[in-house]
């Protein structure tokens, strides 16, 4: 198998899944608009949750290649390709922002005039939270997404058949101006779209929470994608435990600053004691929501943490995609934990609408992530990086090859 074939040639039964999971997302889109019929307010909630576990995948591998750009090493080698796939399914995530954008008077209290004019700090903040701000802001943060992922993927594919030198350090370069930019926009998108529906509270750490949470979403999906391709031609020969290994490493690291900056947040507030900062957790912590909450402690940090910590379980691809797995269904829980409370204020509600559009929307994104992965070369040949994925698999050799101990003996 040449590794210079695109991944469509080299496993050819990416086409029928790209088509049976595009259908099942139509289908599951479709069966959602009952929901949006019967109870407008729900589905613009769990369609909001759901586009934003999404959106932090596709977003979340955008910050991952700029960070290999910038720091090297084999572990991002083998995943380049599906990370580059994951940030060109962005035009779509564009487009299906639109649900939300005319969703805004359902979906934020801020909307409401006849609210603003008997609430003095809505009055205040009426600057900054209006609509034609809201809708302009977020035109300008899928601008500049937009703009870094055509140029960090068109740079990558003029690498491919040019094999040009110049362009790994030119990516490098745009990769730190492009980390800056996804810093700031992600944390004003993070208060524009989460944290404003609750338009009383703030929190100066609620960015940061965000963006380690899309670094954790999209390490789990492309692990996930990384044990599926292992099993194929040709990275069945290319991906050895070390590289699990390393992935396993990074997303242990990620689990530890989603707890820390939980943490952190939860600590500043509590401490601080204001009326208009702890409501926020009084709610979530004196009602049926607390359960939600010993829930993430536990799934979202203290299991992943332990089972992480095992060598062998992050090197082997069975035990290593169930974590995965786990992770992004924590991932998903603990965005229902900061969207759903705002709207049900007496107790925990669960709606059908919450597992029909997370699967739609997840459908649809692995159909247009198939799609894109179809068309490139399965592996980045000239990337600077490539020498040192190549050579775990020189050394896998040279140890499988050498005589053990009780051999010599």
């Amino acid at each position: 198998m040449v590794l210079t074939n695109t991944a469509d040639v080299a496993i050819p039964e990416l086409a029928g899944y790209q088509r049976r999971l595009l259908i099942a997302g139509g289908g599951g889109a479709l069966v959602s608009l009952a929901g949006l019929f019967m109870d407008p307010a729900q589905f613009l909630q769990s369609y909001l949750m759901a586009y934003m576990l999404w959106l932090g995948v596709t977003l979340g591998c955008l910050a991952l290649g700029m960070v290999h750009q910038l720091s090297g090493g084999g572990w991002g080698v083998v995943i380049r390709r599906p990370i580059g796939a994951a940030t060109r399914v962005l035009p779509v995530m564009t487009i299906l922002f639109l649900p939300i954008a005319f969703g805004v008077f359902r979906l934020y209290s801020w909307t409401n005039l006849d609210l603003i004019a008997q609430d003095e700090a809505l009055r205040h903040k009426q600057l900054y939270l209006n609509t034609p701000f809201f809708l302009a802001r977020a035109a300008f943060y899928f601008l500049v997404w937009n703009a870094l992922t055509y140029f960090l993927n068109a740079w990558s594919l003029e690498q491919d058949t040019t094999a040009d030198p110049r362009l790994a350090r030119r990516m490098q370069k745009l990769s730190a101006v492009g980390l800056l930019f996804y810093g700031l926009t992600i944390t004003f998108a993070s208060f524009d779209w989460l944290m404003s529906l609750e338009p009383h509270w703030f929190s100066t750490i609620y960015g940061v929470l965000v963006m380690g949470g899309q670094g954790l979403s999209a390490l789990a999906v492309m692990i996930v994608v990384l044990v599926w391709l292992s099993r194929r031609a040709p990275l069945d020969k290319i991906v050895v435990p070390a590289h699990f290994h390393d992935l396993g490493n990074l997303m242990l690291a990620f689990v530890m600053l989603w707890a820390y900056f939980s943490f952190s947040q939860y600590l500043i507030i509590w401490a601080g004691n204001l009326p208009e900062e702890i409501g926020w957790y009084l709610h979530r912590l004196q009602t049926g929501w607390r359960a939600v909450g010993v829930a993430l402690i536990l799934f979202h940090f203290v299991v992943p943490f332990l089972l992480l910590l095992s060598r062998a379980m992050k090197r082997e691809p069975r035990t290593i995609i169930v974590i995965a797995c786990g992770i992004l269904l924590a991932r998903l829980v603990d965005l229902f934990w900061l969207i759903a409370p705002e709207f049900h204020q007496h107790g925990v509600s669960v709606s059908w609408l919450d597992a029909v559009l997370t699967l739609s929307l997840g459908a649809i994104w692995f159909g247009c992530f198939v799609w894109q992965l179809r068309g490139r070369a399965i592996l980045p040949l000239h990337d600077p990086g490539f020498d040192e994925a190549l050579g775990r698999i020189i050394e896998k050799a040279d140890k499988a090859t050498r005589p053990s101990p009780a051999h010599e003996i």
